[in-house]
């Protein structure tokens, strides 16, 4: 299952059009505006099957999914990848840096199989 990335209510809508303006072949999508934005405010659990149904990849500063994740780990809850960016190395207000961040991610790991991956964003080479 190859990158799509799907950022979460918690980061702009800006950074997925900044990623789309400087790389259209990058996928990547808001969740203010994918399936209508009928998933905002949403159970992360739903969201991530929902994403994992279009082949996407949530990015999100919210590492409380990680225990939701844990809890129902016995259901074996199927999704593709999710990807954690810590406020400390990517400040959310930094649209400029989290484009970067992210885009470095996709050209490193697209390739990759992103089924149950869990990342930490690594900040972008200046």
């Amino acid at each position: 299952m190859p990158l799509s990335f799907l950022l979460d209510e918690n980061l702009s809508p800006v950074v997925a059009e900044r990623i789309s303006q400087k790389r259209p072949d990058i996928p990547v999508q808001s969740i203010h505006h994918w399936r209508e934005g009928e998933y905002l405010s949403v159970p992360d659990l739903l969201i991530l099957e929902a994403a994992h149904e279009d082949g996407l990849t949530p990015v999100t500063y919210d590492t409380q999914i990680l225990s939701e994740l844990a809890y129902r780990f016995e259901e074996e809850v199927p999704f593709s990848g999710l990807i954690f960016v810590d406020d400390k190395t990517v400040p959310p207000n930094d649209f400029g840096r989290l484009v970067k961040a992210l885009i470095y991610l996709w050209d490193a790991q697209s390739e990759m199989d992103w089924k149950d991956r869990l990342v930490y964003l690594p900040a972008p080479l200046r």
